[in-house]
């Protein structure tokens, strides 16, 4: 940058309110400090979940000072409870397949912040990170407003795919829907996952609650994708498209649907879909991730392509479905270490815990295995340790380190022991959970780390930490 253009920069950041003033943000260090300053809501025990602390007006504020990216962008947005990374990331490689340069926009991340905005899989660069971060904040500051981590997020999101051009970008809702810094946009498509329990303290005791802030995504005109609900939470997706004018097509209703579980040689266990609209026929094609609830996600993935196709963008089948089975999703269904077999997969409420023990029991072999289990306080504590249950034949309760919303694993292990006979012990960190998990298995036994994404990103910064003081020794 010239000295000049430093110069007027500063003395636009001395008229900023003093409230709020610029701060400086020339590095990737001080941008990711500036970042952890800020009201971090997927960290904090208690959030008061309404239009004053979730306020969409001041996003639409902070995006109309920095010259409103997301409308320069083609997007999807993906809300619901079980399943929306694995959509995104099936929507986002299918389009890259077919030679689109695709943004993904997810949370939380895993180890690095900057896996939460990437374009065909490439994670946005530190520079480039650090330079959107500082003209967020400067926008921020002009505007006199304080936004929150999520915020400054979303925002670099929508500044980066605009000025890399991406062809279109798949976003993905951090809560909720209604209320989600995210919501300002209006998207080609909205696509609603399977909604259950999760968070309910924030979005409602019931199904029918919880499923209208995630249909708060809903927009006029905009075509709403779903799967076959619990009927009262199609009921609630329906009244709220008919209210707003979106129409919804259901899948395994105005879209016909059907699958199968099976195994080839080649692919070994996995699930095969049929989906048939209007105007596309897939037939039999193999769900690339693994576990029969993915079968669902395949479906609407497929069927947002379909939608996608409808609005100029060419999808032919071949590279298409070439895209589907490179998917890839970090954290779910992971092997994170060979010798003894670790997987590590973020289920942070009960449909996920139970779709990932369905899963495992279907696709991995194994003799016994040992859960090392955490979860946030503000969980359904009783109802994930029941699903832990089901799988595991020892649970060793542990916490994630530096994130205060985890639950004590002695109170863990105490409301486990309420209800199940299993063995159980409490480590005082991952470290000496994997410790003991290590030394309670045998060659073909395996450890599976579940509960929390923050556990899952733990452990994967800690065997990568590991495996990496392993190679230096030689």
């Amino acid at each position: 940058m010239s000295r000049s253009a430093t110069k007027n920069r500063r003395a636009q950041a001395s008229k900023a309110d003093t409230k709020n003033p610029v701060p400086e943000i020339t590095t990737y260090t001080s941008a990711i400090k500036y970042l952890l300053n800020r009201t971090d809501f997927e960290r904090m025990r208690v959030v008061r979940y309404d239009e004053e602390t979730f306020k969409l007006d001041r996003m639409q504020r902070l995006m109309e000072t920095l010259g409103n990216p997301q409308d320069q962008v083609r997007m999807v947005h993906v809300a619901g409870t079980v399943g929306k990374g694995s959509t995104v990331a099936m929507i986002a490689s299918m389009l890259e397949g077919c030679g689109y340069a695709v943004g993904q926009y997810t949370s939380p991340h895993l180890v690095d912040i900057r896996e939460r905005i990437t374009i065909n899989g490439q994670q946005i660069t530190r520079p480039e990170f650090a330079d959107l971060m500082r003209q967020v904040a400067e926008a921020a500051a002009a505007s006199d407003l304080d936004p929150n981590f999520f915020e400054l997020l979303t925002a670099i999101a929508f500044k980066h795919f605009a000025e890399q051009a991406v062809d279109l970008a798949v976003i993905e809702t951090g809560l909720g829907g209604r209320l989600d810094s995210t919501n300002i946009i209006t998207p080609e498509v909205s696509v609603i996952t399977q909604i259950d329990y999760d968070h309910m303290h924030l979005l409602g005791r019931k199904l029918a609650e919880i499923g209208a802030e995630k249909a708060g995504i809903m927009k006029r005109g905009v075509p709403v994708l779903s799967f076959n609900q619990r009927p009262e939470v199609e009921q609630t997706l329906r009244e709220v498209g008919d209210a707003v004018g979106a129409p919804l097509r259901i899948i395994g209703k105005e879209i016909e649907y059907s699958c199968r579980f099976g195994a080839s040689p080649e692919l070994g266990p996995h699930s095969r879909v049929c989906l048939v609209s209007d105007t596309s026929q897939f037939m039999h094609l193999p769900v690339p991730l693994p576990g029969e609830h993915q079968a669902i996600n395949c479906a609407l993935a497929l069927a947002t392509i379909d939608t996608l196709k409808a609005s100029g963008f060419e999808c032919p089948e071949v590279p298409m479905l070439a895209g589907l089975a490179a998917t890839r999703t970090p954290g779910r269904m992971e092997l994170v270490w060979d010798s003894p077999r670790i997987i590590a997969d973020g289920a942070h409420n009960p449909a996920a815990l139970g779709a990932l023990m369905r899963c495992v029991g279907a696709h991995v072999p194994y003799d016994s295995m040992v859960c090392i289990f955490g979860c946030c306080e503000d969980k359904d504590v009783p109802g994930m340790l029941e699903k832990a249950a089901l799988g595991g034949d020892k649970i060793i309760f542990a916490r994630a380190k530096g994130n205060p919303r985890s639950m004590d694993p002695e109170e863990l292990q105490r409301q486990f022991a309420e209800h199940s006979g299993k063995m159980s012990q409490v480590a005082r960190n991952l470290p000496e959970a994997l410790d003991l998990a290590t030394r309670a298995v045998g060659r073909d036994d395996l450890i599976c780390v579940t509960g929390s994404f923050y556990l899952v990103g733990e452990v994967k910064k800690y065997l990568t930490d590991l495996d990496r003081k392993r190679r230096a020794k030689g």
